[in-house]
Order: structure tokens, then sequence, then C-alpha cells
């Protein structure tokens, strides 16, 4: 069977993961009906039925948020890193241009040399800035557009279970 297969060669896929918490789920109400004297009988069917469904469904639900959380932990980092670094470049462009009238005030002097180190030191704060907040943008969009797309997968997933599972249920499997 299908779900032997995942369960042994532990799958750390999302869908894999989100396959095997349902199924285990279900083994373990079909064992425990078992252990119940009399079976399902002194419940009916109906009612069975719709508390094992829900009962996957949440399970499904659970393991499908704890895997998304799980894959989104970096993106806060490279969000934070995108927006502030821009600042923090800006802010150390104010200093080196701060620095260059200060040296110029100083030496009462406006050449180049005096000038120069003071807006070398700006631009390379700008720099450093973009160098770090380009690449942390690109990543995070590019990150955070493939965790949307799974979470629509794992979803869709979960509704198409879930659909099987109500029609072997109505067969009375």
């Amino acid at each position: 069977r299908y779900y032997e297969r995942v369960k042994k060669r532990k799958a750390k896929h999302p869908l894999s993961l989100m396959f095997t918490a349902a199924m285990d789920e279900w083994f373990r109400s079909k064992s425990q009906e078992r252990l119940v004297p009399g079976g399902s009988s002194s419940k009916g069917a109906g009612e069975l039925s719709i508390s094992l469904k829900e009962r996957l469904v949440q399970m499904m639900a659970v393991t499908r948020n704890r895997e998304m959380e799980r894959l989104e932990r970096g993106l806060g980092f490279l969000g934070t890193a995108g927006s502030s670094a821009p600042f923090i470049g800006l802010l150390g462009t104010c200093i080196g241009i701060i620095n260059a009238f200060t040296n110029i005030a100083g030496s009462q002097n406006t050449s180049l040399a005096v000038v120069a180190p003071g807006i070398a030191e700006a631009l390379f704060a700008t720099a450093i800035g973009l160098f770090v907040a380009i690449p942390a943008v690109i990543a995070f969009n590019k990150f955070n557009g493939e965790l949307n797309r799974l979470a629509g997968k794992l979803e869709d997933f979960s509704m198409e279970f879930h659909l099987l599972l109500s029609r072997q249920l109505d067969k009375g499997h």
C-alpha cells in the first residue's frame, strides 16, 4: 500500500506528513472501534463517520499549520533585512556627509582631498545597505511566493483527501 511505503521512507515533505498523519489517525480510529464492545453499534454509522471525518480534517490542519510555521521561520529575517538595510545605509550616508562637512569646517579648505574621504564613506554605506537589501527582498518574495503556492497545494490536498474519505465512509468501508 502507498501509505506503508510513504511511512517507511519517513518522508519530510509537508504533503507526505499530512497524508501519514491522517492515515495514522484513521488506523487509530479503526483499531479503537474494534476495542469497543459491540464495535460501532453503540453509535449510528453516520455519527462515527462524522466524528472520524472531523478528526482527520483537524489532524491534517494541525500538521499543515505546523509545517507552514516551520517553513516560514526565516522569512521574518529576510523581510526585516530587506526593509531596514536601505535605512541603515542611509544613516551611514548621513554620517559620512556630516563627517565631510566637519572636515571642511575643521580645515577651512574645500579641496577634494578634504571632502573625498567623507563622501566615499557615505557612498560605501549606501552601497552596503543596497547590497544587503536587494538580495533579501528578492529572496523574501521568491520564498514567500513558493510558500503561498505550497499552502494552496496543502489545502487542496486536505480537501481532496476529505472528499475521498467521505466517499469511502458513505460506501461503508
